[in-house]
């Protein structure tokens, strides 16, 4: 870092670029998001690692006008299939050890990459997470808390633990994949409606949903995944709502895993969402039916996760 940087800037370029999108986020020292861009560029969406031209399209203008703007990226930008490899910081780990873990490829040029977490289990089992990391971080700080659960909705969802203000573990959930997988390609999708591409986008599906999490309670969920069709069949559980149960279903499966896993800390600590207003709302309900009540995460939350880890390498004032 002391190779291309004589003074804290006033600016920062964050990154969070991911799989299917890029976002991007200039934002001033005191946390202000002056500019904001995204697009659809993801990692699989970039022929022939065309990494530098795309970001040069996307926020080649603030680069112009801002000259030695330090740049921060998030997500699989940072994985070995990415722009460049950042390995993975064991857990627990906080502000400083993501600081120290950034990589700097080039010696005369202020682009980092951030790497992810790994936790590793009692059995010696591994897991990963790359980019919530930044999302937890900015959420911790913004909220303003030491110790938490933090619970990031997605196709790989993620749950948590931070004590101190250091990530200790974190379990990953393939809940949002397994979701599309039988909703589009199993035979649970031949009763369902072909233009609902979500049931996370039919908020008015809340009692279908809530049934779908009533289910899981019962600790069956191959068996109780069938009943879908059998129900659609003798009339039980209409087409239109059957998205919604099968969300509640999944969801409220990974929720009763989690807590499991989770032990005593997943009732005695507060919990945070962290993500999508509608997937979250899902979440904020099913968590109710158990008796949780979840704070919400700000928004923004990677962009101000960026900024911390910045300031921390004093790369801005």
């Amino acid at each position: 870092m002391e190779n291309f940087i004589d003074a804290p800037a006033a600016r920062l370029l964050a990154l969070d670029w991911g799989t299917s999108s890029l976002r991007a986020a200039l934002m001033t020292g005191d946390g202000r998001i002056v500019a904001e861009a995204s697009s659809n560029d993801g990692l699989l969406a970039i022929p022939d690692r065309q990494f530098e031209q795309t970001l040069q399209r996307l926020c080649g203008e603030w680069l112009e006008q801002f000259p030695g703007t330090p740049i921060l990226a998030a997500g699989m930008i940072g994985s070995r299939q990415g722009w460049h490899e950042a390995p993975y910081v064991s857990c627990p780990a906080g502000f400083d050890e993501m600081a120290a873990g950034v990589v700097w490829p080039e010696p005369e040029r202020p682009l980092g990459f951030v790497p992810g977490l790994r936790a590793t289990f009692a059995d010696g089992s591994p897991d990963v997470l790359r980019g919530e990391e930044v999302q937890i971080f900015g959420a911790l700080d913004a909220l303003g808390l030491d110790s938490a659960i933090f619970v990031l909705p997605g196709t790989h969802s993620k749950w948590a633990i931070v004590e101190n203000r250091r990530v200790v573990r974190f379990y990953t959930f393939m809940t949002g994949e397994l979701y599309a997988l039988l909703r589009r390609h199993s035979i649970l999708s031949q009763t369902m409606p072909d233009d609902d591409g979500s049931a996370q986008a039919r908020p008015a599906d809340r009692d279908s949903f809530l049934a779908g999490c009533v289910e899981a309670s019962r600790d069956v969920l191959l068996h109780r995944l069938f009943s879908i069709r059998a129900r659609g069949l003798f009339g039980q559980l209409p087409a239109a709502d059957q998205p919604a149960f099968l969300s509640g279903l999944l969801i409220g499966e990974e929720i009763r895993e989690a807590l499991a896993l989770l032990g005593a800390a997943g009732r005695a600590m507060p919990l945070c969402l962290v993500g999508n207003d509608l997937l979250s709302e899902r979440y904020a309900s099913a968590l109710q039916h158990v008796g949780i009540d979840a704070v919400r995460g700000p928004a923004h939350a990677s962009f101000h996760g960026l900024l911390t880890i910045a300031k921390r390498r004093g790369l801005v004032a």
